[in-house]
C-alpha cells in the first residue's frame, strides 16, 4: 500500500517559544507558517540554537519531575497486597527472589497499624529493621518505613496510646542513623545526605512531640477502674505483660500503688516471660527473707528477651510458601489450608529473607 503521508525525511514544522506557550514560526512576508527556520539564519547558528532548546527543555523536565518526586514523598510506588509469594530462587516458573524490602513494600502494613491486634506486631517489626536492616532496604522501601513510622506518630499523638512504646522505636531509628550517617562515605545509606539529616531532624520533632502530650482526663463520669472490688483490679492487672505498665499503673493513686506491689502479682509476670532455670540464676532476697519478684523481674529483663505475645501476626503456608495475615485468604491447593500454616515473630519475619 502506498504512503499516502508527508515525506517522512522532511524537516518537518518549526517552534518557537512566546510568552503564551510554543507557537508554530510564521513568516510575515507570506503569511504562512514556515517549515524550515534554517532559511532565516545561518546553519551554524539554527544548529546551536536547536541544541540549546533541546538541553534546557531536559534539564526543566528533569527537574520538573524530581520536584515532584519531593513534594510527594508521602505516595506509595507500590501494590499493598494481602498476600505475597516469597521465593527464595529461581524456578522455570519465577526468576529471581524476594527479599525484606520487597514483603515490606508490598504487605498491606500500612492498614495493619490501624488495627489494635497487628499494632504491637508492626511497630516490633519497625524497630527490629532499624536496629540492623535498614541498609539492606530499597530506597523506595526506605521510604515506605518513614510514611508508616509517620503514620504510626500521628495515631500515637491523636489517641494518646502507646507513649512509650513509640518513644522507644523512635530513640532507636535515632541511635541507627547516627551511627550510619558516620560512614555514609561506605554508601551505607541510599539517597543523599541532606535527607537523611532532614529525617532525623524530623525523628526529633516527633520525639518532643511524644514529650509535650498532655494526657486529657476523658469526660465519661460512670464506672472507672478504682469503683470495681479489688479483686477485679487485680485480676485485670495481671493481664499486663510489661512490668512498666504495672510500676505507671500504681503512680495514678495510693490505693493502686498498694496494688502494683503485690509479690503475686510480680511472680507471675516473671514465670510467665521467663523459664525457671532463668530465674534461678537470677534470685534476690529481700530484707524479709523472701524472694522480691519485682527486683528480679527488671534484672531478668537487662539479662534475658522477654516473651513476646501478638493479637494477630503474619504466618507463613508451608505448602504454598505463601505470607499473609492470619486470617486472610490465599489461594492454597492443600487439603487443610489452616494446618500448613506457622505463625512468624517479627524476628522470624526478618530471618525468613535471610539467605
Amino acid at each position: 500500500m502506498p504512503f499516502l503521508g508527508q515525506d517522512w525525511r522532511s524537516p518537518g514544522q518549526s517552534w518557537v517559544k512566546t510568552a503564551d506557550g510554543w507557537k508554530r514560526f510564521l513568516d510575515e512576508k507570506s503569511g504562512s507558517f514556515v517549515s524550515d527556520l534554517g532559511s532565516y539564519c545561518s546553519k551554524e547558528v539554527y544548529n546551536k540554537e536547536n541544541l540549546f532548546n533541546s538541553l534546557n527543555y531536559d534539564v526543566a523536565a528533569k527537574k520538573r519531575k524530581k520536584d515532584i518526586l519531593n513534594n510527594k514523598t508521602k505516595t506509595q510506588y507500590f501494590h499493598q497486597e494481602k498476600w505475597i509469594y516469597v521465593h527464595k530462587g529461581s524456578t522455570k516458573e519465577r526468576h529471581g527472589y524476594c527479599t525484606l524490602g520487597e514483603a515490606f513494600n508490598r504487605l498491606d502494613f500500612s492498614t495493619a497499624i490501624l488495627d489494635s491486634r497487628r499494632f504491637n506486631y508492626v511497630v516490633r517489626l519497625l524497630e527490629l529493621i532499624a536496629k540492623s536492616q535498614l541498609t539492606s532496604l530499597s530506597g523506595i522501601a526506605q521510604k515506605n518505613f518513614m510514611n508508616i513510622l509517620e503514620k504510626v506518630v500521628l495515631k500515637v499523638l491523636e489517641d494518646q496510646q502507646n507513649i512509650r512504646l513509640i518513644r522507644e522505636l523512635l530513640q532507636t531509628l535515632y541511635t541507627s542513623l547516627c551511627t550510619l550517617v558516620q560512614r555514609v562515605g561506605k554508601s551505607v545509606l541510599v539517597g543523599n545526605i541532606n535527607m537523611w539529616v532532614y529525617r532525623m531532624e524530623t525523628i526529633l520533632h516527633w520525639q518532643q512531640q511524644l514529650n509535650s502530650i498532655q494526657i486529657t482526663r476523658p469526660a465519661f463520669k460512670g464506672l472507672t477502674f478504682t469503683d470495681l472490688p479489688v479483686c477485679l483490679q487485680l485480676n485485670i492487672m495481671q493481664r499486663l505483660s510489661d512490668g512498666r505498665d504495672l510500676v505507671s499503673l500504681g503512680q495514678a493513686t495510693p490505693d493502686l500503688h498498694v496494688l502494683s506491689e503485690d509479690r503475686l502479682l510480680w511472680k507471675r509476670l516473671c514465670q510467665y516471660h521467663f523459664s525457671e532455670r532463668q530465674i534461678r540464676k537470677r534470685l534476690i532476697l529481700s530484707d524479709k527473707g523472701q524472694l522480691d519478684w519485682k527486683k528480679m523481674y527488671f534484672k531478668l529483663i537487662r539479662c534475658y528477651p522477654r516473651r513476646e505475645q501478638y493479637g494477630d501476626t503474619l504466618q507463613l503456608c508451608k505448602h504454598c510458601h505463601i505470607l499473609s495475615w492470619k486470617g486472610t485468604d490465599h489461594p492454597c491447593t492443600a487439603n487443610n489450608p489452616e494446618s500448613c500454616s506457622i505463625s512468624l515473630s517479627p524476628q522470624d519475619f526478618i530471618n525468613l529473607f535471610k539467605f
